[in-house]
C-alpha cells in the first residue's frame, strides 16, 4: 500500500490544488491532506476552516483524509507512516525551492521521497494569494476556487 502526504496551507483550497489531489489520489492508496499551521504567518482562514474546506471539495475521493499539523513536514510524513511527499509544481520558479526541500527532506529521512506534480495548465498562474486578492476585490472567483470557496470569501469580506 502506497501512503502519502500533500502538505500547504491551503489558506485556501484553489480549483490547482483540488487537480493536484485528484491526480495523486489516483497514483496512491491513501492520501493525506496535510494543513500546515504556521504560527509566524496570519492565514485568512482558521485552522478549522481550511480542513473544512478542503473536506468539503475532496468529498468524491474515498482515499483522501485531511489533517493539521505543526512543525516539519518530514516529521508529519513519519507520524503518518507515509512514503511519498506530493508537491505541485506551477512554474520553473518553483522546481529551484521545490527540489531544495526535497532534498533536505531526504536526507533526513532517505525512506521518504518526494513525488512532483506539475499543475496542468489551466492552473498555473493560480495560487491561493491571487484567489484571496481577486475575492478581496469582489471580482469573479469561480474559476479559480470551488463554490464553498466562493461562499467562505463572501462571509469574510461580506460581500
Amino acid at each position: 500500500m502506497v501512503k502519502a502526504i500533500y502538505p500547504g496551507s491551503f489558506d485556501p483550497v484553489t480549483y490547482g490544488h483540488l487537480d493536484i489531489i485528484e491526480r495523486a489520489s489516483r497514483v496512491v492508496d491513501e492520501l493525506v491532506i496535510g494543513v500546515l499551521v504556521n504560527s509566524a504567518k496570519k492565514p485568512l482562514f482558521s485552522r478549522e476552516e481550511r480542513v473544512e474546506l478542503i473536506r468539503e471539495t475532496t468529498r468524491e475521493f474515498p482515499n483522501v483524509t485531511v489533517q493539521t499539523f505543526e512543525g516539519l513536514t518530514i516529521d508529519f510524513a513519519r507520524q503518518n507512516q507515509a512514503r511519498l511527499i506530493i508537491r505541485g509544481l506551477r512554474a520553473v520558479t518553483d522546481f529551484e525551492s521545490e527540489m531544495q526541500i526535497a532534498q533536505t527532506n531526504h536526507s533526513i529521512d532517505p525512506d521518504i521521497d518526494t513525488m512532483f506534480f506539475t499543475t496542468s495548465l489551466e492552473y498555473a498562474f493560480l495560487s491561493s494569494t491571487i484567489a484571496k486578492e481577486v475575492a478581496y476585490f469582489g471580482s469573479d472567483v469561480s474559476k479559480l476556487v470551488p463554490p464553498v470557496v466562493e461562499d467562505a470569501f463572501r462571509k469574510k469580506y461580506d460581500q
